[in-house]
């Protein structure tokens, strides 16, 4: 099989790397690890969106460039090789915005799409709830109608995005009496309207990521409907995909990656690089495997989404994949610093900034946020290799 990629996409990777080495070289920011989801830097993503490059797969007819999911896995890739700080555009580029081109009304595409576009929608996932995890579909916040309107009651919690968003993507139940799978519908609105309340949830790092939001007699226009009304569940399992497909799964914490191989190479104990410990370049080796593989899955799940369906076993098996090696990234890198590797970023004497102390703390959640790891699989087994549930 023939892996490499075509002149003009090798071409589109060097444009990207050039424009993020050139940031670094500015001081405009630094690599970081989890930067797509911490790194909230408005005036990066306005250069960012002045490139075209959010939106990328998108329509022409609709902004976008009309390229490929390779492009964009290409961009995606190289933004979290360098460490760059996307977290203003992720959700909005990712996920919304391709729902609202794949479900949205022609207003709705006229008005909402450019904004993403210009990197002026900061947005935040108002999916899970204190008791609709992985099982959504349990969730409780009502959205009842009221003449051109509809009213939103209840709370939402580990809200991606939550403490700098100007905007909400909220999924909540329009039918209590429906089945569970059904009754529930999208939205997408703006969060300046009264009745909204951000609690910010301080994570284990001491970073703010993650909110509660709750919603009290939040009126909404109808038009803030995103798809068919009672049918959200089932375009949700469609982004689902898109969102559990992403190079971040991989690589959100790829400079630590580096910044361990350089730093294996620079330290010397007794006498000699750490580099030429058989046992430390046994486990770097095994690691840069793991991460080739990681990056063939995810794309894998880009060649799929470019033939015009959705990855669903494909990137329930990447994504899984993905955050089991950024597990054993942290646990190595852990290992291989010691007693140093514990030190946060706040402390003088901490290696790498700190990343391999940010990067293991917060490891433990990455199989469960964006669905379980036990979910995955389950998916894998039953769309895929069509075991019986029972």
């Amino acid at each position: 099989m023939d892996f490499s990629l075509s002149e003009g996409q090798e071409k589109f990777r060097q444009e990207v790397s050039d424009f993020l080495e050139g940031e670094i070289k500015q001081g405009l920011w630094q690599p970081s690890c989890d930067a797509w989801i911490m790194g909230h830097d408005p005036e990066f993503t306005k250069r960012v969106s002045q490139r075209g490059w959010i939106g990328l797969t998108w329509p022409k007819e609709y902004g976008g460039q009309g390229l490929s999911f390779i492009h964009r896995l290409i961009l995606t890739e190289e933004m979290l090789r360098y460490g760059a700080p996307a977290a203003c555009h992720w959700f909005a580029d990712r996920q919304i915005g391709g729902a609202i081109v794949h479900y949205g009304t022609d207003e709705q595409k006229k008005e909402l799409l450019p904004i993403i576009l210009k990197g002026e929608a900061y947005v935040g996932l108002g999916m899970s709830e204190p008791d609709a995890g992985s099982d959504l579909a349990s969730l409780k916040t009502k959205a009842t109608e009221d003449g051109d309107h509809y009213i939103i009651d209840g709370q939402k919690t580990w809200t991606s995005g939550g403490s700098n968003m100007n905007w909400i993507y909220l999924v909540a139940r329009t039918d209590p009496d429906a089945p569970k799978h059904r009754g529930i519908s999208e939205f997408f609105f703006e969060t300046s309207l009264p009745g909204i309340n951000v609690v910010p949830i301080v994570d284990i790092t001491g970073g703010v990521h993650f909110n509660e939001v709750f919603f009290e007699n939040v009126r909404i226009p109808k038009t803030c409907l995103i798809g068919e009304k009672n049918k959200g569940f089932y375009q949700i399992l469609n982004q689902l995909d898109y969102e559990r497909s992403g190079m971040e799964r991989l690589m959100a914490n790829y400079p630590l990656f580096e910044a361990l191989i350089k730093y294996t190479k620079e330290t010397k104990r007794q006498g000699k690089p750490l580099s030429e410990d058989k046992l430390i370049r046994s486990k770097l080796a095994q690691l840069e495997i793991e991460f080739e593989i990681g990056r063939l899955h995810m794309y894998r799940v880009a060649m799929v989404m470019d033939e015009g369906r959705a990855p669903n076993w494909e990137s329930s098996m990447s994504k899984a994949y993905g955050t089991a090696f950024e597990q054993r990234l942290a646990s190595t890198a852990i290992e291989i610093l010691g007693l140093y590797g514990q030190l946060s970023p706040q402390s003088p004497r901490a290696p790498m900034q700190g990343m391999a102390y940010h990067s293991y703390l917060s490891s433990k959640g990455y199989s469960l946020q964006a669905g379980t790891s036990e979910i995955l699989k389950n998916i894998l087994a039953s769309r895929k290799l069509e075991l019986p549930n029972q």
